[in-house]
């Protein structure tokens, strides 16, 4: 299962007759050739090209202007992490999802701080993989649940969240309404409450008082 981590209005997959440019990047032959053919027959994706490391990728990923980047992370030479920081600059509009068969906590990190905005397990169904791509274009960062779950109970928060995520978060715990928030940061109410979700959806938290306790856990409050 893959927790999105978005503002939930249900409106994030790209519309009808949009296509999402995507670029494989995995080193078994294998793999890659299978993803590249699943997601060539998904509604609204359009495989635009794949590499079999990180420096193939860096090199000739730009000049076929992909949307989303699937990148496996453990590849012999240049791996994901790498690969991924590169193409941040070359491609700073790009979004990179790791799709990898490792959960490893330091993993997850390291592809977050190089850049990614998701992080999803090779045992997805096409379907939803493609679903992942499409809102991930969307800025609806993608993670497998079972990753988020890990990540969030052992990463501080400010390695999770943006410093506007951590400051809402900050709020939320010492208990102001979304339109205090919206009066303090100056924002209107539906950002405050955008950024709400997506705080709890990358924590891996159910409501505001979970966060509060997560707040305080973590030294926030």
């Amino acid at each position: 299962m893959v927790i999105e981590n978005g503002n939930g209005n249900g409106n994030e997959e790209a519309g009808a007759g949009t296509s999402v440019r995507v670029f494989v990047v995995d080193d078994q032959d294998l793999v890659r050739e299978g993803i590249t053919a699943l997601l060539g027959i998904q509604p609204g994706i359009e495989v635009v090209g794949s590499a079999r490391d990180g420096a193939e990728a860096a090199e000739t990923a730009p000049a076929r202007r992909p949307d989303v980047v699937l990148m496996d992370i453990r590849m012999p030479g240049t791996d994901g992490v790498a690969a991924t920081r590169m193409l941040r600059r070359s491609l700073p509009a790009c979004k990179i999802v790791m799709l990898t068969t490792f959960d490893d906590d330091e993993y997850v990190t390291q592809a977050l701080r190089a850049g990614a905005v998701g992080y999803l397990l090779k045992n997805l169904p096409a379907a939803e993989l493609a679903r992942a791509v499409r809102l991930a274009h969307a800025g609806v960062a993608q993670f497998d649940q079972t990753v988020i779950a890990n990540l969030a109970a052992g990463l501080p928060a400010p390695e999770l969240l943006t410093p506007r995520e951590t400051e809402v978060l900050r709020l939320v715990s010492a208990g102001a309404t979304n339109k205090e928030i919206a009066s303090r940061l100056y924002l209107s109410e539906g950002t405050v409450k955008n950024h709400i979700s997506r705080v709890l959806s990358r924590l891996g938290l159910r409501d505001r008082t979970q966060a509060a306790l997560y707040a305080r856990d973590n030294g926030l409050i």
